[in-house]
């Protein structure tokens, strides 16, 4: 009976989910698999993955990705330790801080980095000023840009996450580590990072993927510069062409996906227990 209950409690959200996400996803996979007469086909990925202009976009958003999430990772990993060991209201002051960049749109941020990265932004007269360069740096409308504006735009979702991943670290375990003969690096490369695995991947993951998938950011940031999300506007939008769209749409799901399992399998290689 308890689980009839649960089930049913179950229901209302997966029936919502089923026909507002998965029945819709379902069908533009589907007619990505149809030729003009209406029978099956593959030639459309054919095309694609034979054009070379497509395949150049598809790497360059990898990297974009790539890049953006390591940096997080990077930045957000000790900031998030740091967070996790203040006390209480510190550590929510800190949090408030580190939160509030999500509450302002991206297309506000993105605007302020183009004032201060572009060729007469703040970046480049300090540079200029400082006599360290001649002439102003090509910054803006390049992948670097994009990926500037990404790192700034996620990398609150990874602190977060990691910081509910340490705060939960036993102080115990740490100080039989050092009483053990460990020092402070080894405790925190062989008891704090590998007990951080599950917030690590999960809020790369969560940066991977919105980096694989933004829109608004690379399409200011990045200009004439082609990411997957900025490709699939335009042929959607700008050229009508729906059916080629949602190939797109689908290869994007497709690598989604196929990162998230790697993902979570080096997960469990890095931390078969948890």
């Amino acid at each position: 009976m308890k689980k009839r209950y649960l089930y049913l409690l179950l229901f209302p959200g997966v029936l919502f989910l089923t026909i507002f996400m998965i029945i819709p996803i379902l069908m533009t996979i589907g007619t990505t698999f149809t030729n003009e007469s209406g029978g099956f086909s593959i030639q459309g990925y054919l095309d694609f993955f034979q054009d070379r202009y497509f395949i150049e976009i598809l790497l360059t958003t990898l990297r974009v990705s790539l890049f953006t999430t390591i940096i997080c990772i990077l930045l957000g990993f000790p900031a998030a330790y740091y967070i996790s060991k203040l006390k209480q209201r510190k550590k929510a002051i800190m949090l408030l801080l580190t939160i509030f960049p999500l509450l302002t749109s991206p297309v506000v941020r993105s605007f302020s980095w183009m004032v201060i990265i572009g060729k007469n932004g703040v970046v480049n007269k300090l540079l200029m000023g400082m006599g360290l360069i001649e002439k102003p740096l090509d910054i803006l409308y390049t992948p670097t840009a994009i990926i500037i504006g990404l790192v700034h735009l996620f990398l609150p979702l990874i602190i977060v996450t990691l910081v509910g991943v340490m705060e939960n670290i036993e102080t115990d375990l740490l100080k039989a580590a050092e009483s053990l003969g460990a020092s402070r690096l080894a405790v925190f490369s062989k008891v704090i990072i590998p007990l951080s695995v599950p917030g690590l991947v999960i809020g790369s993951i969560l940066v991977f993927v919105g980096s694989f998938t933004a829109y608004t950011t690379p399409a200011l940031l990045g200009g004439k510069q082609r990411v997957i999300s900025t490709f699939l506007y335009q042929n959607a939008i700008t050229l009508n062409e729906w059916q080629v769209a949602s190939i797109v749409a689908t290869i994007m799901i497709a690598v989604t996906v196929l990162i998230i399992s790697i993902m979570n399998g080096l997960a469990k290689k890095l931390n078969p227990k948890g």
